[in-house]
């Protein structure tokens, strides 16, 4: 069974539009795979790579050099088999939840009918039934959230990408919808590549973690399989040994690379 989704030797350089300027390395030589139905989580340090390889799966940027598949097949253009949740919100303000979630089936030319029934069914699912006719100014950022999460899966993709999807929510919130994500995702099994700077919430949340360095010229430097059983409670699931053992093997990894990112971050900044 080919992967889901694979890197294969990507890199990803962008070029000063100033005449003579350098070109930043952003992403280089990088390879893995996410398989059919398995939940990946891809940790680095603030800046390194991780939403522009995210953004190559999603073949909203080519890479520079390399290529990715797709099931087995090399990605031209967009990805229509993924479906992607963004960081920020993509909610239309206009829109009312209902209508937000309907959005994508419409560009599918799903009868109207039909579409209103999935994204009902979906709004349910998420724990919005009830609020359709709310427009986004009227609900909670976790309740957003909800929406933004429905809105992705209502298209029923084979490879779902999240880039740090509850980054901007409180912890009870944040657990709360990590809960929900995987009680989802169990029921299907879809793939999974997300994005995160939580090393608690890879570990909680996935069945690999892989490890990026510090930027430019982003890489793997670690694939750690998550072998604590599911189903999970992220919240619970923290106290098991074995995460503290994860936990702590992987943070040996991830440290060095935290450290050189903040200290490229100040050098940047200008500080002392």
């Amino acid at each position: 069974m080919s992967a889901a989704i694979s890197f294969e030797q990507v890199t990803c350089a962008f070029r000063s539009n100033v005449a003579g300027g350098s070109t930043y390395v952003a992403v280089s030589d990088t390879s893995f795979e996410v398989q059919q139905g398995e939940f990946v989580c891809v940790v680095g340090p603030t800046g390194c790579g991780k939403s522009t390889l995210l953004n190559v799966a999603a073949g909203l940027l080519s890479p520079s050099s390399g290529q990715v598949k797709v099931m087995g097949q090399a990605l031209q253009g967009i990805n229509a088999r993924a479906g992607y949740m963004f960081q920020s919100e993509a909610l239309m303000p206009w829109r009312t939840t209902l209508d937000n979630v309907k959005l994508g089936l419409g560009y599918r030319q799903i009868p109207d009918d039909q579409a209103t029934a999935m994204a009902t069914d979906w709004l349910a699912r998420v724990g919005l039934a009830g609020f359709e006719d709310r427009y986004p100014h009227q609900l909670s950022g976790g309740m957003r959230k909800r929406v933004a999460l429905a809105q992705t899966l209502v298209l029923d993709p084979d490879i779902i990408l999240m880039d740090e999807p509850f980054s901007a929510l409180d912890i009870q919130t944040r657990q709360l919808m990590e809960n929900e994500v995987l009680d989802l995702w169990a029921a299907k099994r879809k793939a999974v590549l997300f994005i995160t700077h939580d090393l608690d919430e890879a570990i909680a949340m996935s069945d690999r973690v892989v490890v990026l360095s510090a930027g430019p010229a982003t890489h793997p430097i670690g694939d750690f399989v998550i072998d604590l059983p599911r189903p999970r409670d992220v919240a619970e699931v923290r106290s098991d040994p074995r995460f503290v053992q994860l936990h702590s093997q992987i943070w040996d990894v991830l440290r060095e690379e935290v450290l050189k990112g903040y200290a490229q971050q100040r050098q940047g900044r200008g500080a002392p």
